[in-house]
């Protein structure tokens, strides 16, 4: 290794180190925030907080490590260009790509060694922490009766409480109690009361709950129907009233306990891939078992058709005899009355028990779809991750080298920033493609993918030694497009007062008279503008190439379509927007005339659109110099949004007729 190299990667390394530790710091204290809930009050000694705290971390590398990749590159960067320091290795010969070519090689193996990570360690991470916090949860009832709504607590009771006070939670007020019967499978007793009390020891496995102010409900079953319809209870009130529950299950609580292992987060690369294989099959099979189902329910061929008796026959027609195994007629008339009624019964309830079906059947779908499109995403993401490390590295490494700044202040804003932007990316795609909005794989990839072509611009803009941004690039078309001159720009009016001779002698002898060589164009624009024609011109010897006509009129043909492209587009989407406010305001007559108007005077604007760009690639192919043709993101961009388009194009085409008039004259 070098010592440039070791240099870089040394300096690197240290502010990575630094900036990993301080974040990662920031992001436990905030976990910790998050969960302090689940934690506080319950006793937990300082092992079981380390583990809870263990099994967190891995989950926060994949916010932690992007971040620290791009502000650490946009602070060493920053600082090697803030201390000259790139510019002493620009005077030896050494390029950025050269400079960043042996810290590219760590990152990359950082990308790898991320992936294995992501795919062993996070699993594992998301295992452990998942069953540890269920199993902290059942520790202490107290904590874990949650305000406004029902918790069950032990295995009798299901409460329900609206607020909760004390050091511990144990006072309880507007408290509603559901008591199960003995076999634990309905409600058979209603208490509910204003307050409320948990009192007990703390190595006890019963606590006594004590209720104040309330009323205790009973149902009294009934072994005959109609009396159960009545539903008879009985009610009592009472001052105080209190029992205990049993607490045996809640302290018999092991925190090591590992029960649930397959949540789509806690699976590796291999275990996903089957999984989403066997995910893929149970929807087939589910599919096939509906189709059964459906067409079981179709009791319809279990009716026998039962001829009506002869007399009350339709007598068939000598053609209807001749194809008697062809029926057009009404199905029902086959059978007689008796059989038509059971047809349409079977048929009604056929119907609605077939809505019921898809109805359970669409949502049970969409809840599998979500569940395959978590597995899709977790795949991806595993894969993804380290592919975002190493591109964040090569935007962040190019900004610091274009803004020069090192340190804390510039840097950490606009990393955040960056960072902010691919993050909130990622999370809109992702939340989009849970419900199948979007596609999984694409949404996995896809704030990746976002910040790809700016390291690439960043790249190469750092690379050529040139600015962040750059604003000539920017106003000088505008200026162009609104006819804004430079204040030593030169003034051609002074032409207009020229008699038509003397405007020949211009074109012809322009420097023997002091004037610069675009006085011969705007001279020749102005006998345009009095009616002499370039081709009269070139007749009465003017010195002008004949070909040149070719483009004059090409550019004729191109305005001319781009005129009527501009009107057309504008009618469109006036009629458009019309169309809009027509329905929102309930005149559907106008509605519809305002639509249809619209779509012709759109589709005419396609048709001429593409007309002028078939005459701008004809005024391109025939300039006998090769100029640089229009955009190819401004052609695009000019079909939906012509309006911005059309003054840019009308000012380049112009702009490049004059340079090839120039070029004409001999």
């Amino acid at each position: 290794m070098k010592i440039l190299d070791r240099y870089i990667l040394t300096t690197y390394l240290r502010t990575f180190m630094s900036v990993f530790i301080i974040l990662i710091m920031i992001f436990i204290l905030q976990t910790i925030w998050l969960y302090i809930k689940e934690l506080a009050g319950k006793d937990l000694d300082i092992i079981v907080v380390a583990k809870f705290l263990i099994y967190f971390t891995p989950k926060l590398i994949p916010l932690v490590l992007p971040l620290t990749i791009l502000l650490s590159s946009i602070m060493v960067f920053g600082s090697f260009a803030e201390n000259y320091e790139f510019a002493a290795m620009k005077s030896t010969g050494i390029s950025l790509q050269r400079a960043m070519s042996g810290l590219s090689v760590f990152i990359i193996i950082l990308g790898i060694t991320t992936f294995f990570f992501s795919n062993n360690v996070i699993p594992w991470a998301e295992y452990n922490s998942y069953n540890l916090r269920r199993n902290i949860a059942k520790l202490k009832p107290g904590m874990a009766i949650a305000e406004g709504q029902f918790t069950n607590i032990g295995d009798n009771y299901n409460i329900k409480v609206r607020k909760k006070s004390g050091d511990r939670g144990q006072f309880l007020e507007d408290v509603i109690i559901h008591k199960k019967d003995a076999n634990g499978r309905i409600n058979a007793a209603t208490i509910t009361s204003k307050t409320g009390e948990l009192v007990g020891e703390e190595k006890s496995n019963v606590v006594k709950l004590i209720l104040f102010d309330g009323f205790y409900y009973e149902d009294i079953p009934k072994k005959n129907t109609s009396e159960r319809k009545k539903h008879p209870f009985a009610k009592a009130s009472f001052k105080k009233y209190d029992f205990n529950i049993d607490l045996t299950e809640f302290n018999k609580v092991d925190l090591e306990e590992k029960s649930y292992d397959d949540r789509y987060n806690m699976l590796n690369i291999k275990d996903l891939d089957y999984t989403i294989d066997s995910l893929i099959t149970k929807q087939y099979e589910n599919h096939e078992t509906l189709v059964s189902n459906l067409y079981k329910r179709s009791n319809v061929y279990k009716v026998k058709p039962k001829r009506a008796p002869v007399a009350k026959e339709v007598k068939k027609t000598a053609a209807e005899q001749k194809n008697d195994s062809i029926y057009t007629g009404e199905i029902l008339e086959l059978f007689d009355t008796k059989t038509k009624t059971q047809i349409v019964d079977v048929a009604q309830k056929s119907v609605v028990s077939t809505q019921q079906l898809i109805t359970t059947k669409k949502n049970t779908s969409k809840l599998a779809k979500v569940s395959f499109n978590r597995h899709i995403i977790a795949f991806h993401e595993k894969l993804a991750l380290g592919f975002a490390c190493i591109i964040l590295f090569f935007v962040g490494a190019p900004l610091g080298a274009l803004i020069r700044k090192g340190g804390i202040g510039l840097p950490m804003v606009i990393a955040i920033l960056l960072f902010l932007t691919y993050h909130f990316i990622g999370i809109f795609a992702t939340n989009s493609a849970k419900n199948g909005s979007f596609n999984p794989v694409l949404a996995s990839w896809f704030s990746t993918l976002v910040m790809l072509p700016l390291g690439i611009f960043l790249t190469k803009r750092a690379t050529a030694d040139k600015g962040l941004f750059d604003i000539d690039s920017i106003i000088e078309p505008l200026k162009k497009v609104l006819n804004i001159k430079e204040k030593n720009s030169v003034d051609y009016k002074f032409l207009n007062s020229h008699t038509n001779d003397q405007l020949i002698d211009v074109i012809k002898n322009y420097e023997t008279l002091g004037h610069e060589e675009n006085c011969r164009f705007e001279a020749i624009k102005i006998l345009n503008n009095r009616s002499i024609s370039t081709k009269e011109l070139i007749a009465n010897g003017l010195p002008l190439n004949k070909d040149y006509l070719t483009s004059e009129t090409t550019v004729k043909n191109y305005k001319d379509h781009a005129k009527f492209s501009i009107v057309l587009y504008g009618v469109g989407v006036v009629l458009l927007v019309l169309f809009f406010v027509f329905r929102n305001n309930k005149l559907p007559s106008l509605a519809t005339a305002s639509i249809q108007l619209s779509f012709v005077s759109l589709l005419l604007f396609i048709i001429y659109y593409v007309k002028s760009l078939l005459n701008i690639s004809s005024f391109y192919t025939h300039l006998s110099k090769k100029r640089k043709r229009p955009n190819l993101a401004l052609l695009i961009i000019g079909f939906p949004l012509y309006m911005i388009s059309h003054p840019f194009l009308n000012s380049k085409i112009k702009e490049d007729l004059k340079f090839n008039c120039l070029d004409s004259l001999k």
